[in-house]
C-alpha cells in the first residue's frame, strides 16, 4: 500500500509538469526565465523548456516528446497542425529580425531594406554567419536570400554554423561578420564586441510566434489538460501582460498579439 501511495504521489507530481519545445530565441532572450515563474504561480504547473531551432522543436512535437510547441515559422506551424501533429495554432506575440554586423559596415548594408542589404553583402563577399539549423530565424533568412534572387549566390563569405542564436552572434562578434538575429536575443546579448544593428524596420522583418498543444490523438502520453492550461494562460490577458512587461534596459523585447 505504501508503494501504491508513493506511486500515486509520483504520478501526481509528474502530471503537474509539461515539456515545451521552443526556440533558442525565446530561451536565450531571457523571456522564459521571466514568464514561467508567473505561470507556475497561476497554475502550479512546472514547465521544462527544450530550446531548439523551430524545425527541431516541431520535430520534437511530431515525435510526441513535448506537450506544447512554441515557435516562430508560421508556414511550418500551419503544416504541423494540418498534418495532424498539433491542435489549433494560436498567435501569441511578435518582435522583429535585424541584420547585425560590424559598426563600420564595410559592405554598406545600413538602411531599412533587408533585400538590398543582402545583395550588398553578396556583392562584397562579406563574412556572414547563417544559423543553418532549420530554425525560424534560418527559415526567414533563406526567404530573404530568395527575395534577393541570391538563393545560390550568397557570396564566398557565407558560412553556416548549425547553431543557436547566441552562438551565431558570438561567432559574428569574434570574426567581424554579419548575421541575421531576432531582436530579443540581441537585446539580451552581452558579448557585442564591434557589432551594431545595421538593417531594421523593413516590414518583411516581422517575426510572429505561435503556440500549439501537441495532438494527443497522435501521442496519448501528451498531457493535454496541463498543456492547454499553458496555452490558455500565455494567450490570456494575464500571460500577455507578463510578456509585455519583459524589458531590458527599458526596451520591450516581445509584443503580445494573441487577440489580433
Amino acid at each position: 500500500m505504501l508503494a501504491l501511495a508513493f506511486g500515486a504521489v509520483s504520478w501526481a507530481a509528474s502530471a503537474q509538469s509539461i515539456v515545451v519545445a521552443s526556440t533558442t530565441s525565446t530561451e536565450q532572450s531571457g523571456l522564459f526565465a521571466h514568464l514561467l515563474p508567473e505561470f507556475k504561480k497561476a497554475s502550479g504547473i512546472d514547465v521544462k523548456v527544450v530550446a531548439l531551432g523551430t524545425g527541431q522543436a516541431l520535430d520534437t512535437g511530431r515525435r510526441g516528446d513535448a506537450d506544447v510547441v512554441f515557435v516562430h515559422d508560421q508556414k511550418a506551424e500551419e503544416k504541423f497542425v494540418a498534418d495532424g501533429f498539433g491542435l489549433k495554432r494560436h498567435p501569441v506575440m511578435y518582435n522583429d529580425f535585424i541584420l547585425v554586423g560590424p559598426k563600420s559596415d564595410p559592405a554598406a548594408t545600413r538602411g531599412q531594406d533587408i533585400v538590398e542589404g543582402l545583395k550588398k553583402l553578396a556583392a562584397a563577399n562579406a563574412p556572414f554567419v547563417s544559423r543553418g539549423d532549420k530554425s525560424g530565424t534560418h527559415a526567414a533568412e533563406l526567404r530573404f536570400w530568395d527575395a534577393a534572387g541570391l538563393k545560390d549566390a550568397k557570396g564566398s563569405g557565407y558560412r553556416e554554423c548549425g547553431c543557436g542564436m547566441g552562438p551565431a552572434l558570438n561567432m559574428a562578434a569574434s570574426t567581424g561578420a554579419y548575421v541575421l538575429a531576432d531582436r530579443g536575443t540581441w537585446l539580451n546579448f552581452k558579448n557585442r564586441a564591434d557589432l551594431a544593428i545595421l538593417v531594421e524596420g523593413d516590414k518583411r522583418l516581422f517575426n510572429q510566434y505561435g503556440v500549439m498543444v501537441v495532438n494527443p490523438a497522435r501521442h496519448p502520453q501528451v498531457k493535454q489538460a496541463e498543456a492547454q492550461q499553458f496555452v490558455d494562460w500565455v494567450t490570456s490577458s494575464a500571460g500577455q501582460g507578463v510578456i509585455a512587461s519583459y524589458k531590458i534596459g527599458g526596451e520591450q523585447l516581445f509584443f503580445p498579439n494573441a487577440d489580433k
